[in-house]
């Protein structure tokens, strides 16, 4: 099990619920991988560069641990989501 920390930004444009149900949805699969430290929600904020026409996001912060293999497929799962406009995934030291 390595470390592993990731952050993405949701389409504030989804709405509440939308937001609420990305998150869930995220939150539940790194849960079911491995061990989650954290999951911080840093609500919405201006982004440094227009993405997709949009100024601001919805910034969403985690830390978990998981196979070596689960963040190739949390990427997968990112790309093919509609709501998240970028990601990142990282291994900590």
């Amino acid at each position: 099990m390595n470390k592993y920390e990731v952050m993405f930004i949701v389409n504030p444009e989804l709405g509440e619920d939308g937001i609420k149900a990305v998150s869930d949805k995220f939150k539940s699969m790194l849960e079911s991988a491995g061990t989650v430290e954290t999951f911080a929600e840093w609500g919405k904020r201006r982004l440094a560069y227009p993405i997709q026409d949009l100024t601001e996001g919805y910034y969403i912060l985690a830390t978990f641990e998981a196979a070596p293999e689960f963040p190739a497929e949390l990427e997968r799962i990112f790309k093919i989501t509609d709501g998240v406009i970028r990601y990142l995934v990282t291994r900590c030291e």
